[in-house]
């Protein structure tokens, strides 16, 4: 047999109060977990006590990166709700979307330059690992490129030197000798 509905209103029994909110709160941080393992998604979770102890989970990436996300994307909610019609316009979302790419990429940057290490997941890691090796084996094959059109130079300039060294000019002083 199911419990019945519970009345939404306030448990006015302190004790009873604070054991609900234990109660749910362990519920709840459980859902987050499940919701972010079955559906691969990003989860932040706040939850603050009545006496101010604070309750938070985040998946694999980290809560400020999450806050972040929210905050770049609530800007730009918060923008296209704007009052004034003209300013709602196409260049308020397309200056959010920049501000919001230029922050990616210049996040991305200074992890390409191992600063900021410490917010990303082993996912992140992994990925940026490869993208690394990656951009390595391009830099090592132009580099590679160049040192071998280099030495084929100097190879052709050696050759062409060796030749005009014994061309008609030193031919001419050549004494043939006959013993």
């Amino acid at each position: 047999m199911g419990r019945g509905r519970v009345e939404m209103k306030r448990i006015e029994n302190k004790i009873n109060r604070q054991v609900t909110f234990s109660k749910r709160r362990s519920g709840l941080l459980k859902k987050a977990h499940e919701i972010s393992v079955l559906c691969d998604a990003e989860v932040a979770l706040i939850v603050f006590s009545t006496k101010g102890k604070l309750s938070e989970y985040s998946t694999n990436s980290s809560m400020e990166r999450i806050l972040e996300r929210y905050e770049r994307y609530s800007y730009a909610e918060r923008q296209l709700m704007s009052n004034d019609p003209e300013q709602t316009g196409s260049w308020t979302l397309e200056h959010a979307k920049l501000k919001a790419r230029m922050e990616v990429l210049q996040r991305n940057q200074k992890h390409f330059m191992g600063e900021e290490l410490d917010s990303l997941s082993m996912k992140e890691l992994q990925n940026l690992e490869q993208q690394l090796d990656s951009a390595l084996k391009h830099v090592r094959s132009r580099k590679n490129q160049l040192m071998y059109e280099s030495i084929s130079d100097l190879q052709k300039k050696v050759i062409s030197d060796i030749i005009f060294s014994f061309w008609p000019l030193n031919l001419f002083n050549y004494r043939f000798t006959c013993t």
